[in-house]
């Protein structure tokens, strides 16, 4: 019965499409919520469960429902939490969700396309003038990169398994992937990631660091992924440190996927 209570509680927090503000967070340890209520980890279980639920509804949920009337939304909460007689019927609740739903996804609709141009536009523009830079190569398929330091050791094929060392980031700087950060190399196969990682991948040797800059075609296109708008431009450092090496038992740690 518990597992059942709990597996609920953290569908609820993790499904919700409503969502209420979230406190920030003081070296993940302690947290304070308004004027009078502090949650530590020494906190009574239930007041922990309430905030977690509470906390994980919000941070699930804050992109979608950015313009969220949070006052009301309490106000709602707190009266169907208690079971309490509501002041629309469902069937108007279920029009109004419907149709902010779909305003707020042509909205999204509009800004994606906005930012496609855009992207692409800048991306055209870096690409131009970072071809003429020292040092910089680009291929016939429109990837460039510049050799920061030779490899010397195997070179990779198409067919092979590496393990590198790599960090991707957008025009503006972001940093949206590193195994770096993550403080463990990756390893995968070269035709597991976008098109500018494989070819790149394929023009370098063991012990060698590349800087690839991949076009918006040969990265995540028109569709783009977590992290990353319709058509960016890609810049990523990429450090090869071993073809073909042994593969750990646990799942390889994540990578620049197709």
């Amino acid at each position: 019965m518990k597992t059942v209570m709990i597996s609920r509680v953290l569908g609820l927090a993790l499904l919700s499409s409503l969502t209420f503000a979230c406190a920030n967070t003081n070296n993940g340890t302690k947290v304070e919520t308004d004027a009078t209520t502090t949650i530590t980890e020494k906190s009574p279980e239930l007041e922990k469960v309430g905030y977690s639920v509470g906390y994980m509804m919000g941070k699930g949920n804050r992109e979608m429902l950015d313009d969220l009337n949070l006052d009301t939304f309490e106000m709602g909460f707190r009266q169907g939490y208690a079971d309490k007689e509501s002041a629309l019927t469902e069937e108007q609740m279920q029009t109004v969700i419907m149709g902010y739903q779909q305003r707020k996804q042509a909205e999204m609709l509009e800004k994606s396309k906005a930012a496609a141009v855009t992207n692409k536009a800048a991306g055209t523009t870096f690409l131009t003038e970072n071809a003429k830079k020292p040092g910089v190569v680009t291929t016939a398929s429109g990837l460039q990169y510049k050799v920061l330091k030779p490899g010397t050791g195997k070179k990779v094929t198409a067919s092979d398994m590496v393990k590198v060392n790599y960090e991707g980031k957008l025009l503006d700087g972001t940093v949206f992937d590193s195994s770096y950060k993550r403080k463990e190399p990756a390893m995968f196969a070269v035709q597991q990631v976008i098109p500018g990682f494989s070819e790149g991948l394929t023009l370098m040797q063991e012990g060698g660091e590349y800087e690839l800059y991949i076009p918006a075609e040969l990265a995540y296109g028109e569709t783009g992924a977590p992290g990353i708008d319709s058509n960016s431009t890609l810049i990523f450092k990429v450090e090869l440190l071993e073809v073909n090496p042994k593969m750990p038992e646990q799942a390889a740690a994540p990578v620049p996927a197709q």
